[in-house]
């Protein structure tokens, strides 16, 4: 099988790193990629928002799958693209994709399929927007309606910092905030069957503790032993199903990847967003998990043959991702510093650590930094406990003038 694999973050190095792995693939494409990519597939120049683009790129390479990471090309229709062009494509329709690009497309999705969420008001007015702050107080829940790269979102309990945020969007969704944890659960689905992974746990704020302005995410980790055993079976059940069969039922079936992120209530699970892709930096933990071969998955959502899928099979290892971004992030990062150390993680830590690109670029011999979170150091070990040791042991290899990350990353949930 060719495949080729749209995007250029961490999260796509993930995906490229787990189908270079599989015996099923011969050829491995991505575009644009990024310097650690490089290392598994061959790299494409494209613009990937560009629809006719990709699925030009695609049929000139042969690609028996092409793969949409990230949520734009999704919300721009790049899937729909190839799919006009008779490629197979992981990855939602532009129409399907709403369900992340907008939020009150996704909530007026939960309310029809009598999923639980929190109560929220949709907002085009300075009026709208007094009135939905007043009915929900502190704390405050504001979110840009649109796509925002996972910083869209203020939870604040500064009525004029919310306030602000609001009026600086052009429609806002303004909602009740949701106590207790939060998890990530991701699902593979053709439209129809709905086959969900394991569950993980992000870190949105920037400073350890949770402290600090939200992020696209500083780390991940999975399993999580605190969960309910029964947790993946309910989401299923309450979430999952019910959201693929609503949108089928409206004539927008959704096939690729769907993300619920979820907080575990003192009243039960609710949903607080979902995403129409895998999710960075949860996506890195997800699959170093996974042990059943990727590219027969994806190509079996693609086609709509994902009831033949055969169960999952998970290793028993823990896996923790930390991120290590960029002086000054998630504020303008500084870009173009070199990165140092990663031989000596290849060297020393494969292959229970290794490292995936997320903002890098190749200068002759020098890898450089080239976006605000520029690596994900990945570790695996029997538990919480030794993925992390692993974790933090490659991250203290890595030298990045200014560099920035989180040491308290699965922290909590080690300790138990």
């Amino acid at each position: 099988m060719k495949v080729l694999v749209i995007g250029g973050g961490a999260r796509e190095h993930a995906l490229c790193r787990s189908l270079s792995l599989d015996p099923d693939v011969t050829a491995l494409h991505c575009a644009p990629g990024n310097a650690g990519i490089a290392e598994v597939a061959e790299l494409h120049p494209v613009d990937q928002l560009d629809g006719a683009a990709v699925a030009a790129l695609a049929g000139e390479l042969g690609a028996d799958l092409v793969v949409v990471g990230p949520e734009a090309p999704l919300v721009a229709g790049v899937a729909d693209a190839v799919r006009a062009a008779g490629i197979p494509v992981f990855g939602p329709s532009q129409e399907a994709a709403q369900l992340e690009g907008s939020k009150a497309f996704a909530k007026d999705v939960m309310a029809g399929a009598g999923v639980p969420t929190a109560r929220s008001y949709v907002c085009t007015t300075p009026e709208e927007i007094e009135e939905a702050l007043d009915a929900f107080g502190a704390p405050y829940v504001v979110k840009d309606d649109g796509l925002a790269a996972g910083k869209g979102v203020v939870v604040t309990e500064d009525v004029e910092q919310a306030r602000a945020h609001a009026l600086a969007c052009d429609r806002v969704v303004i909602e009740e905030f949701l106590d207790g944890p939060e998890v990530s659960l991701f699902a593979i689905t053709d439209g129809t069957t709905v086959l969900p992974l394991q569950p993980a746990q992000d870190f949105k704020r920037a400073l350890d503790g949770d402290e600090g302005p939200n992020t696209g995410g500083m780390g991940a980790y999975s399993p999580l032993p605190w969960a309910a055993p029964n947790l993946v079976e309910e989401v299923l059940a309450t979430v999952l199903q019910p959201t693929v069969d609503e949108l089928r039922r409206r004539g927008t079936p959704f096939s690729g990847l769907l993300y619920a992120g979820l907080a575990i209530t003192g009243r039960g699970i609710r949903v607080i967003e979902f995403n129409a892709r895998f999710g960075d930096p949860e996506t890195q933990v997800v699959l170093a998990r996974l042990q059943t071969p990727l590219a027969g998955v994806l190509l079996n959502s693609a086609n709509g043959t994902l009831a033949d899928q055969a169960p999952l099979v998970w290793r028993d290892e823990a896996a923790v991702t930390v991120v290590v971004a960029s002086h000054n992030y998630p504020g303008t990062p500084r870009t173009g510093d070199p990165i140092e150390g990663l031989a000596e993680v290849a060297e020393k830590d494969a292959p229970h650590a290794y490292v995936l690109h997320a903002g890098t670029k190749r200068d002759g011999d020098a890898v450089l930094s080239a976006g605000g979170r520029v690596l994900s150091v990945t570790a695996t070990g029997s538990d919480l406990t030794e993925a992390r040791e692993r974790a933090y042991a490659a991250v203290g290899r890595i030298r990045l003038d200014g560099s920035q990350h989180r040491t308290d990353i699965a922290e909590k949930a080690a300790r138990g």
